[in-house]
């Protein structure tokens, strides 16, 4: 238990800048609190206390705003920061090393007793602040759900969602994040710098018109040559006097409007 503990302070000075000392942790920390009331309430419902197990969930719930299932599953080094307002469904699985935020809800959309109705999260999930993971589907190791978020279907590991509903943004290559994981590149509240929709397809748009352009004026550009080896002046009729021969779209500056 006290191995456990001390994984759990470690971990927490590591994610959180504002963590000054293990001692500052342990007593000030509502998601290092929540976390080990969790413990003796999953003890007490695996052990057939039902009763006993959800009146200490409810206990741990009135000291610290968080609010954990007893027969919810939690592994080691998970870190929910600020916590107030999170809530964690009865088949809900958090992997080892996740961060959540606050007012994160991982619920179900079932009502049938008995079947999975919560989410898994795998290994080093970040979840953003007040974002909802609803129903018995699985979010890929690694991934981020960005703040405000509402999933409802698989996240693939390493991806991105954000939205509402949700849209997967981006997917990180395995050798990457890893690279990434090695040099404390940690995503708070699961937001990356591209993670806006709208920007991306903006960006996309931008490119596209840009691409175009290029390939317009490189035809009349050999249309012109094609006129002056028959000796035909720029302004005769197969060549427009206002054909467009000099690219003049700057993509780049309409690039930083939508950043």
């Amino acid at each position: 238990m006290f191995s456990r503990l001390r994984e759990d302070i470690a971990c927490i000075r590591e994610r959180d800048p504002a963590a000054r000392s293990a001692f500052e942790v342990l007593t000030c920390y509502p998601g290092l609190h929540a976390v080990i009331w969790h413990r003796w309430a999953n003890v007490a419902w695996r052990h057939g206390f039902k009763w006993l197990g959800r009146f200490l969930s409810h206990l741990g719930r009135m000291l610290t705003g968080i609010e954990i299932h007893p027969g919810a599953t939690i592994g080691r080094r998970v870190f929910i920061d600020h916590g107030m307002g999170v809530v964690v469904g009865e088949t809900a699985e958090i992997g080892d090393d996740c961060t959540i935020y606050q007012g994160v809800t991982l619920g179900g959309t079932s009502l049938t007793r008995g079947a999975k109705r919560h989410p898994t999260l795998g290994k080093g999930v970040i979840v953003g602040a007040n974002s909802q993971v609803l129903g018995g589907f699985t979010v890929g190791d690694g991934a981020r759900v960005g703040s405000g978020a509402v999933v409802m279907k698989p996240v693939p590991p390493g991806a991105t969602a954000v939205g509402n509903p949700a849209r997967i943004i981006k997917a990180d290559v395995e050798a990457v994040r890893e690279q990434a994981a090695a040099k404390m590149g940690f995503s708070a509240y699961g937001v990356t710098s591209g993670d806006d929709p709208v920007s991306q397809a903006m960006k996309g748009l931008i490119d596209n018109a840009s691409s175009q352009e290029h390939q317009i004026a490189l035809l009349w550009q050999a249309i012109e040559k094609l006129s002056s080896g028959a000796r035909e002046l720029p302004g005769s009729p197969c060549v427009p006097q206002d054909a467009q021969t000099v690219e003049q779209f700057d993509a780049e500056r309409l690039s930083r409007l939508v950043k």
